[in-house]
């Protein structure tokens, strides 16, 4: 079960990232995305949103599938910038996993 904390965008700021409210959720990213992976970025962007720290640390070595190739952001009608996102989220679960000891299997 993930529990919804919406300061989690607050937190997120340390961690390079401003937009993670910005986006409704489209699902334009996932459209265009050359991974096609189970709505990937998408999904992780709305476990930010609600911030479901869980859910994204369960999930962290998704986020290394990423080829930060910009289609993402450059396609985002916000402009939300959700490759950016998923950058920040590298760079939180990175802070979690060395901090916590944890190696992704």
């Amino acid at each position: 079960m993930a529990f919804v904390d919406l300061s989690f965008s607050e937190e997120l700021e340390r961690f390079g990232v401003s937009t993670t409210l910005d986006c409704f959720n489209c699902g334009t990213c996932a459209a265009i995305c050359p991974l096609i992976y189970e709505h990937f970025p998408r999904r992780m962007v709305r476990y930010a949103q609600i911030g479901a720290r869980d859910r994204i640390l369960e999930n962290g070595v998704e986020l290394w599938r990423c080829l930060h190739c910009g289609l993402c952001t450059q396609t985002c009608p916000r402009e939300a910038d959700p490759g950016e996102l998923i950058l920040g989220l590298r760079r939180y679960v990175l802070h979690h996993w060395r901090r916590d000891g944890h190696v992704p299997s």
